[in-house]
C-alpha cells in the first residue's frame, strides 16, 4: 500500500479547530487540499503530519504554535501616525491591507491614540494551538488540481492565466 512521502501531492480532507473546539477552517463542501509534501507551502506541521498516511486513513494531530503559525512576536506589532490617514477612519479590529517590497500586506488595527494607530501583522492564528481532523483521498506524482499563480480562482481562470 502506498504511503505519502516527501515529494508526493496529496490530496485530503480537513477540519481545523481551535482550543475552544470552534471551527477555523475546513475542506468540508470544497474539492479537498492539495499540495506536494515538502514542498513549503503548508505549514510544517500540518506537512508532517501526512507523512507515511495511506489513502482512506484519518488522523488528529494537535499543532503547538511553533509547528503552526508561530507564536505572537511583538516586533510584528507597528506604530503609524495617524497623518498618514488622511480623512479615512478606521477602528480597532479593522484590518488594513499596506505595501510592502515582498508585496501587499494585511493588518489588524489593534490600538488607537491621539497621534498614532497600531497594526498587528502577525498571521491571525499565531500563537494559537491548533487541532486538524486530516483524510487523505488521494496521493499522486503529479497535481491532479489546476492552479494558478495569478491570484484568479481555479475554477474561472478567464484567459489571463497559463
Amino acid at each position: 500500500m502506498r504511503t505519502v512521502k516527501n515529494g508526493d501531492f496529496v490530496q485530503l480532507h480537513y477540519t481545523g479547530t481551535l482550543e475552544d473546539d470552534s471551527i477555523f477552517d475546513s475542506s468540508e463542501g470544497r474539492e479537498p487540499l492539495e499540495f506536494q509534501v515538502g514542498g513549503g507551502g503548508i505549514i510544517a506541521g500540518f506537512n508532517n503530519a501526512v507523512l507515511d498516511m495511506a489513502v482512506d486513513q484519518e488522523k488528529k494531530v494537535i499543532l503547538a504554535p511553533e509547528e503552526a503559525y508561530g507564536h505572537l512576536r511583538d516586533d510584528l506589532k507597528r506604530e503609524f501616525p495617524n497623518t498618514m490617514l488622511g480623512d479615512m477612519k478606521i477602528e480597532v479590529g479593522q484590518d488594513l491591507r499596506f505595501s510592502s517590497p515582498q508585496g501587499p500586506i494585511t493588518g489588524k488595527v489593534v490600538d488607537l491614540e491621539a497621534d498614532k494607530f497600531i497594526v498587528d501583522f502577525n498571521h491571525p492564528l499565531a500563537g494559537k494551538t491548533l487541532t486538524f481532523k486530516i483524510k487523505v483521498v488521494g496521493i499522486s506524482d503529479t497535481p491532479t488540481q489546476m492552479s494558478c499563480s495569478c491570484g484568479c480562482s481555479p475554477t474561472d481562470c478567464g484567459t489571463t492565466c497559463g
